[in-house]
C-alpha cells in the first residue's frame, strides 16, 4: 500500500544530506520490519546499514515496543536532578555489568554526540578535581567522528564536519590516522602494518608536555569515516602511551558498542580497557534517543569527596535517563540476551568477510575492509568529484532494493545483526551489479 507524499518537503532542513537534490527526488520510508524497510511507493529495502549504524536487533521489535508503551502509561517523565526513578538504577547497574572492570559507572546521555561532550568535560573536571587543573589539552584523531557538537568537532578530524564553523574548542591536537591504504589494502580484520602510527601520540605529548593533556580520544574502529580497523597492536600502545603520561584514554563506542564487532564492545573484542566509554545507538536498538559514558570508579571517586550535600558535577540533560529510554534499552538488552545477539559476530563474520572480499577486481574498486560484523568497500574517486561514485552506487542500490551508506567514496556496511548467510549473499549481489555498471 502506497504512502501519500507530503506536498511540502521544504520546511525540514534535513541533517547531512543534499537538501535540493534529495526533494527533487525524495526516498521516503514509511515503515520498517526485520532486516527491512518499506519505502512510501511500496518497496522493501534490505537495510544494510542498521538504520544509521544503531538497529542491532532488526526493526518493529514487538518486546521494545510492548516495554515502550507501557513506561508512557505508567511513568512518562521523571527529572534526573536530585530525584530519580527505579529503572534507571536498574539500567545502570545491568549495563555496568556488561563492561570489564574498572569501568563501574555510567551517566546517561541522549546521543552519542552529547556523550562525548560530556566525556570530554568530565575528563577536564577530573583532572581539575585531583589537583591537576592544568591538565585540559585534548587529543583526537583524524578522520575521528565524535559527533556534531562542538567538542564532538573539535576533537574529531572529518574536515568537513570543521570547516564551516570557526575555531571550535583550543587546546585541541590530533594524531594521524591509521589507514595505510598502500600496504594493507584487502585486509581481512585488522591490519599487519600501522602500530607506529600510535607513537605519533608521544611526539604530541612531547610538544605539549603530558602535565597539560587531559585526555586522548579514539574510536576503536573509526566507523562514519569509511571504517578504519586499528593495526595489530595500535590500541594497546595507545593503552600503553597514556598509562605512561598519565593521560586519560576514551573510546568512542558509539558505533561498536552492542554487538558490532561480534562482543559486547570493542573493549572486549581487542582486550584494551580506557578510562571511559562512550556509547548510543544500540543501546536502545535506535528506537528511542539515549547514551551513555562509561568511567572508572577512580574518576567517579575522585568528584565523591566535597561536601554530602554539595552537587558533585554541574553537568546533566532534562532527559538523562528518560523512562522511556530506559525501559526501551531494558527490552534492547533482553533481546539481545535472549537470542545471543552480542555474541553472534564470530558465526557470521567469516562468512561476511568472504562475501565482501568476492567483489575484489570489480569496477573501481580499490580497498575492501572489514571486522566483525561490518564492512567497507573503498571506490577510486572520480577526478575532480570526490564522494560523487559512491553516492551514485547509494543511489543505484536503492533502486534495486538495498539501503547502505556510503562516506566520501566508501560503500560502509553495518546490517544489523539478525542478518542471514542469504540475505548477505542477496547484499552482495546487488553490490556487484552496482559496481559493473558505475561510470
Amino acid at each position: 500500500m502506497n504512502v501519500p507524499v507530503p506536498n511540502n518537503l521544504e520546511a525540514f532542513w534535513m541533517p547531512f544530506t543534499a537538501n535540493r537534490q534529495f526533494k527533487k527526488a525524495p526516498r521516503l520510508l514509511a515503515s520498517a520490519s526485520g532486516m527491512y524497510y518499506t519505502t512510501a511507493d511500496g518497496r522493501k529495502l534490505l537495510d544494510a546499514a542498521a538504520g544509521l549504524w544503531c538497529v542491532n536487533a532488526g526493526h518493529g521489535r514487538r518486546e521494545i515496543v510492548e516495554a515502550v508503551a507501557a513506561q508512557i502509561g505508567e511513568l512518562d517523565y521523571a527529572p534526573a536532578f536530585q530525584m530519580g526513578h527505579p529503572k534507571a538504577f536498574e539500567l545502570a547497574a545491568r549495563l555496568t555489568s556488561m563492561m570489564p572492570k574498572p569501568l563501574d559507572h555510567v551517566f546517561f546521555t541522549n546521543s552519542g554526540s552529547e556523550s562525548v561532550e560530556t566525556a570530554l568535560k568530565i575528563a577536564v573536571a577530573y583532572q581539575r578535581a585531583r589537583g591537576k587543573g592544568t591538565k585540559t589539552r585534548l587529543i583526537g584523531r583524524e578522520r575521528g567522528y565524535h559527533g556534531v557538537n562542538f567538542g564532538g568537532i573539535s576533537v574529531g578530524g572529518i574536515p568537513t564536519n570543521r570547516k564551516f564553523f570557526g575555531s571550535l574548542l583550543t587546546g585541541v591536537d590530533h594524531m594521524r590516522h591509521t589507514h595505510d591504504i598502500e600496504r594493507n589494502a584487502y585486509s581481512r580484520g585488522q591490519p599487519e602494518y600501522g602500530v607506529e602510527f600510535a607513537d605519533e601520540l608521544e611526539r604530541i605529548i612531547y610538544l605539549h608536555d603530558a602535565s597539560n593533556i587531559a585526555a586522548v580520544i579514539v574510536e576503536p574502529m573509526s566507523g562514519s569515516t569509511g571504517v578504519l580497523v586499528p593495526p595489530k597492536g595500535y590500541l594497546e600502545r595507545l593503552r600503553e602511551i597514556c598509562t605512561k603520561h598519565d593521560i586519560l584514554l576514551i573510546f568512542d563506542e558509539v558505533i561498536t558498542g552492542f554487538g558490532r564487532l561480534g562482543t559486547p564492545f570493542a573493549v572486549d573484542y581487542f582486550g584494551v580497557v580506557p578510562d571511559m566509554v562512550t556509547t548510543a545507538k544500540g543501546i536502545t536498538n535506535g528506537v528511542i534517543p539515549m547514551g551513555g559514558v562509561f568511567c572508572s570508579s577512580e574518576i567517579y571517586d575522585a568528584f565523591m569527596t566535597g561536601p554530602e550535600h554539595a552537587i558533585e558535577l554541574f553537568h546533566g540533560y532534562t532527559y538523562s535517563a528518560h523512562p522511556v529510554a530506559c525501559a526501551a534499552s531494558m527490552a534492547t538488552l533482553d533481546i539481545y540476551a535472549n537470542e545471543g545477539l552480542l555474541n553472534r559476530g564470530p558465526e557470521l563474520a567469516k562468512y561476511f568477510e568472504d562475501a565482501l572480499h568476492s567483489l575484489k577486481g570489480l569496477p573501481h574498486v580499490i580497498d575492501i575492509r572489514n571486522i566483525g560484523l561490518v564492512g567497507a568497500i573503498e571506490l577510486r574517486p572520480i577526478e575532480g568529484e570526490p564522494t560523487k561514485r559512491a553516492f551514485a552506487a547509494f543511489l543505484s542500490a536503492y533502486e534495486k532494493g538495498v539501503m547502505m551508506r556510503t562516506t566520501g567514496d566508501i560503500i560502509a556496511l553495518s546490517p544489523p545483526l539478525i542478518v542471514s548467510k542469504e540475505q548477505i549473499d542477496f547484499l552482495v549481489s546487488v553490490i556487484a551489479d552496482v559496481l559493473k555498471t558505475l561510470s
